[in-house]
């Protein structure tokens, strides 16, 4: 029963995640707030943006290793610029 629980809890936790501005936000924020992004894609992310600029569409972030199409399709509601 307990394992039911703790799985609920986790496939849960991005259900309730509100969009975030990849261009502002922090890591922990991105994070949070993306389904298949954990902590060190969303360093990555915040590591692109400081080196290369803010994103200007939701694709460019195709050009973060690790990060492809399918992860930003199903993101796409919720990836604000």
């Amino acid at each position: 029963m307990k394992l039911f629980l703790i799985l609920g809890l986790l496939l849960s936790f991005n259900t309730f995640a509100a969009p975030v501005n990849v261009n502002t936000a922090s890591a922990q924020e991105i994070a949070s707030s993306l389904n298949g992004i954990g902590l060190k894609k969303a360093e990555a992310i915040v590591e692109y943006r400081k080196k290369n600029g803010k994103f200007t569409t939701a694709a460019g972030l195709s050009n973060v290793k690790g990060i492809g199409d399918k992860t930003i399709a199903k993101n796409k509601k919720d990836i604000k610029l």
